[in-house]
């Protein structure tokens, strides 16, 4: 195991007396973070740390339904600066996409990255707009880019692509080579 999480070995309820134990949950040592967890059953906790880097990255995996509130937690907890949200299309697996929040504890010097996943024939979830009035475009370049829907966004309408595209050119089953490229007079077609 690694030095930067804990496993909890006792389980302190246990409940209806059946014997049936619990399996055990990787917390992170970091207290913020370990509390901002508790509330959270289903949330899952990874910690990684790049060879060229002395940074810890503290991994969150909450279920969609919990997308709002853990970010709500999260920014009541010190995570208050909101640094990036983007999407990713994990084209062979389901769910299909997963979107990414990283947030940053100024106070703790820590920093979390959030993730939730969606799948392909609902790519829909909850805006963070109402926590995190920076996720506006964020979230309006996952529209316009992945196709994800973010119900409750003030303006979700396309920011990158022409309002007229047709689909989201960043999903990996998406045309390519159906818009001709036309190069800059003088240029040389290679």
């Amino acid at each position: 195991m690694s030095d930067d999480r804990t496993q909890i070995d006792e389980v302190q309820d246990q409940g209806d007396g059946s014997g049936t134990e619990l399996p055990a949950r990787d917390l992170p040592d970091v207290a913020v973070i370990a509390s901002l967890m508790e509330s959270f059953e289903d949330a899952t906790f990874t910690a990684a740390k790049y060879a060229s880097s002395e940074t810890i990255y503290h991994m969150i995996a909450v279920p969609v339904a919990d997308w709002v509130a853990f970010a709500t937690e999260a920014k009541d907890a010190g995570f208050d600066t909101f640094i990036d949200l983007t999407a990713i299309d994990h084209f062979s697996e389901a769910p299909r996409f997963e979107v990414v929040l990283n947030l940053l504890s100024t106070t703790d010097a820590q920093r979390i990255i959030v993730s939730t996943r969606v799948p392909y024939d609902d790519p829909s979830m909850p805006t963070l707009t109402g926590v995190f009035a920076g996720a506006n475009f964020y979230e309006r370049e996952a529209y316009d880019l992945l196709g994800v829907d973010f119900s409750g966004h003030p303006d979700l309408t396309r920011i990158l692509m022409p309002d007229d595209w047709q689909g989201h050119p960043l999903r990996k089953d998406y045309d390519v080579g159906v818009v001709p490229v036309e190069f800059k007079a003088g240029s040389v077609d290679v």
